[in-house]
């Protein structure tokens, strides 16, 4: 059906007649006679199918798909396939500007976070640069280049994080066949000397210091409501307040767009309830906002979101004058000193229903090891171990009181709730366990989220032998 024709030069070329009897030719340049051979078979398959108006075989199908465009175009000239659709290439710039333009469930602020990633990968691959050529590799030359820019830990782990988020919906949108940056990550270690746990001597100092109510007020909701500051501080209404019961109501900016999140009730601690009656007394009437002053409001409320405004340069010269040195993260900084204390006096998922964040995000970015927590340990007694020696050294053959391993009704609820296992053992060893392994064939009691199993008293040992653990 089809031959092969070399001409002096060496160029080759196939030959053959298509279904209305002209003759016609396809130049293939210099090659291997194999490699010629094995397109003039192609080419007959392709033929054939023309003629018999069926499929071409798979092999030929396959090989179809796979040739160059330059070859693939020499055939479609000989009306032996159809011409192929030109292939788009999609660009680092054009696929992030249409990625983040098409992301309207995102805020204003978000988007202009992820423009820092963008500018980051724009500069590190080039803005032209065709999306299916960034692999496994170039991933990782752009981890070198955030690190070649000395950026904190936590920056790089998070700009990776986004950089994964974007390819991957690349890939959902077929543009690249994987993710290069699936196994890409940074791990984000905070850094000790950006935390500072501030008293409540120098937030007594700070107060004294304030040259008026609303700044009162600031410092107060940070430092005692533990609320986001200025986002959270500068949005709570008079409305949301309820004194009968104790309790305000805030508004969320930053996680109004999670169902459920757009508010949270607080309670009105003691400290901070003194701090909103005078402002309520100060409070002109028709006031809606608890901080009045809108100038702080209209500055820090923008169109791509909250900003800090002036509020740092004034919370400066307030520190100054109580005479204390600035620390990084301002207003972070006496929100998660509010956190850190009720997570000393309530179970972490109240605090963390009550401030608005979840108990991983308390744990790594907020709680606090304070000087406080050494000292009780220190001087605790024998809650802390330092008369452990005392009680080992009691005569065995005397019964060993109850009351220091005794909890509260109260205490005894809180540690069921929080999955803490209430049993009593038959010697004096202690020892952890996990909840499954007290799981036996026996049904289990049900607690509020946990289950274990009640162990039997021994009956056989003599009662005194017996002491309280708690199994965590």
């Amino acid at each position: 059906m089809a031959s092969i024709s070399t001409d002096k030069k060496g160029l080759r070329r196939i030959l053959f007649k298509d279904g209305g009897g002209q003759r016609r030719q396809i130049h293939l340049g210099k090659m291997p006679m194999k490699t010629a051979r094995t397109i003039k078979t192609h080419v007959e398959n392709l033929l054939a199918a023309s003629l018999g108006h069926h499929s071409p075989e798979p092999e030929t199908s396959a090989w179809l798909g796979e040739i160059e465009d330059a070859l693939h175009a020499k055939l479609a000239a000989v009306e032996i396939v159809s011409p192929r659709e030109a292939t788009k290439t999609t660009t680092v710039t054009g696929f992030l500007t249409e990625y983040v333009s098409r992301r309207v469930d995102v805020k204003p602020a978000t988007k202009e976070v992820w423009k820092q990633i963008e500018n980051n990968l724009e500069e590190c691959f080039g803005a032209k640069r065709d999306l299916k050529t960034i692999d496994e590799s170039a991933a990782e030359d752009f981890k070198l280049f955030l690190q070649k820019r000395k950026l904190s830990s936590t920056t790089i782990a998070k700009r990776l994080q986004f950089a994964r988020q974007f390819f991957k919906a690349a890939v959902k949108r077929k543009l690249i066949p994987s993710n290069p940056f699936a196994d890409v990550a940074g791990k984000a270690v905070p850094k000790a000397d950006r935390q500072r746990f501030v008293t409540r001597e120098e937030t007594a100092r700070l107060l004294e210091a304030c040259p008026n109510i609303d700044w009162r007020v600031i410092v107060g909701l940070s430092r005692f409501g533990g609320l986001r500051c200025p986002s959270e501080v500068l949005s709570l209404e008079w409305q949301g307040i309820d004194w009968e019961h104790s309790r305000m109501r805030v508004y969320s900016p930053k996680t109004e767009h999670h169902e459920g999140k757009a508010h949270r009730d607080v309670p009105l601690f003691p400290e901070l309830r003194a701090i909103l009656e005078e402002a309520w007394d100060l409070a002109p009437d028709g006031a809606v906002y608890v901080v009045g002053n809108d100038a702080y409001r209209k500055a820090a409320n923008t169109a791509i979101g909250w900003r800090s405004c002036n509020l740092r340069t004034q919370f400066g010269r307030i520190l100054k004058k109580a005479g204390l040195k600035a620390w990084p993260r301002l207003f972070h900084a006496m929100r998660a000193s509010r956190e850190t204390e009720l997570a000393a006096e309530y179970p972490v998922h109240v605090v963390t229903a009550w401030l608005g964040n979840t108990p991983r995000i308390a744990m790594k970015h907020y709680l606090m090891t304070t000087e406080s927590d050494f000292n009780k340990a220190a001087g605790g007694g024998a809650k802390s171990g330092a008369n452990w020696s005392t009680l080992t050294a009691q005569n065995p053959a005397q019964p060993i009181s109850a009351t220091p391993c005794r909890s509260s009704q109260e205490t005894h609820k809180a540690l069921k709730y929080q999955g803490l296992c209430h049993v009593m053992a038959d010697t004096g060893e202690y020892r952890q366990e996990s909840l499954a392994e007290r799981t036996g064939f026996e049904p289990a009691d049900q607690f509020p989220g946990h289950r274990f199993s009640k162990p039997a008293l021994s009956t056989t040992q003599p009662p005194l032998q017996r002491q309280t653990r708690y199994l965590f």
